[in-house]
């Protein structure tokens, strides 16, 4: 496996230099660049021969903070995926960042192994959420509606094929998987996939799996 091309950007130094040193430790891992704050980061990535995949981002960061840094890269570096580090695990945090474009979503108090993890499968499943925030979306009391709508508050429609693909893509399958399980091909996965981006209004994966926790396509506690 080639190594994942990964970026930091965080202010606190012991914490990003802390995370310098467990990615070292990681053969899966290549870190590319580091920086204390947005605009250093920006700076650093116009001169890079090669993007990395996947950046770790504080939310809490002075100058420009982790939610004004993530609108850029989703529109100037959209291929990035972005996993997001904070303190904050309540299920309109998350919704927020998901709705921003974020692939994933981490505590900062988080294992090493857990980091490892988050950062595996955002790069083949496109999106990480522990069971704490999954539980924490479920069970918000403003979050589920009666009628589904998409990100831009619009009724959405989906037929019953869509909502079982939804469902596997929840469950970290790949489109083969899905196309096996499913006895279609992975090109209409593909199909499907995309047209669900479309009618839910997702920027991504992470999008989907939080639409279809929030209208009970997809229920955590019964995975």
């Amino acid at each position: 496996m080639t190594p994942i091309r990964l970026a930091i950007v965080d202010d606190q130094a012991l914490f990003r230099q802390g995370i310098i040193a467990l990615m070292n430790k990681i053969p899966e891992v290549n870190l590319v660049v580091d920086a204390s704050n947005g605009p250093e980061l920006l700076e650093r990535l116009s001169v890079l021969p090669e993007l990395p995949e996947i950046l770790l981002m504080d939310m809490e960061m002075p100058g420009m903070n982790g939610i004004d840094l993530n609108r850029i890269m989703h529109e100037t570096y959209p291929e990035v995926k972005v996993i997001m580090l904070t303190l904050y695990d309540q299920g309109r945090y998350v919704f927020k960042m998901v709705e921003e474009g974020v692939c994933g979503y981490l505590s900062k108090s988080c294992s090493m192994e857990e980091l490892k993890e988050a950062i595996l499968k955002v790069h083949t499943s496109g999106f990480f959420f522990t069971d704490l925030i999954k539980n924490a979306l479920q069970q918000s009391s403003d979050f589920r509606k009666k009628q589904m709508h998409n990100f831009n508050h619009i009724p959405v429609d989906l037929t019953v094929r869509e909502k079982e693909v939804m469902n596997l893509i929840c469950r970290e399958y790949t489109n083969g998987e899905i196309a096996d399980k499913l006895c279609i091909s992975p090109r209409t996965v593909e199909g499907h996939r995309n047209n669900l981006l479309l009618k839910t209004g997702s920027k991504n994966t992470a999008g989907l799996v939080v639409f279809a926790i929030k209208n009970g396509i997809y229920d955590v506690l019964m995975r």
